[in-house]
């Protein structure tokens, strides 16, 4: 099912929800910084349970206590959809 991308005043409006994310590369990023690797890795586990109840699969790049994010929708030529912005919403729940 494709998904309708957002304009920029719709995610720099999502963004003012979502302290510390921003819009670059056509994606809304974030990094977290966790006490050590196990910390990290479990936020990622949990992070994955609520991405594939979602049916959405963000990239994420882990380095030691360190999680980078990406998030956009590959059925919307890999831009930035409300689907992106809820999922952004449930990794925040997650902190």
């Amino acid at each position: 099912m494709a998904r309708t991308p957002l304009n920029t005043d719709e995610i720099n409006a999502a963004l003012h929800e979502l302290p510390g994310w921003s819009f670059a590369g056509d994606a809304l990023t974030k990094s977290f910084t966790f006490a050590d690797f196990q910390e990290a890795v479990g936020f990622m586990v949990r992070l994955a349970f609520h991405a594939e109840a979602l049916d959405h699969h963000p990239s994420l790049h882990n380095v030691y206590n360190r999680v980078e994010i990406a998030l956009n929708t590959h059925d919307a030529g890999n831009k930035v959809t409300e689907m992106d912005v809820k999922l952004a919403k449930a990794i925040e729940a997650l902190t």
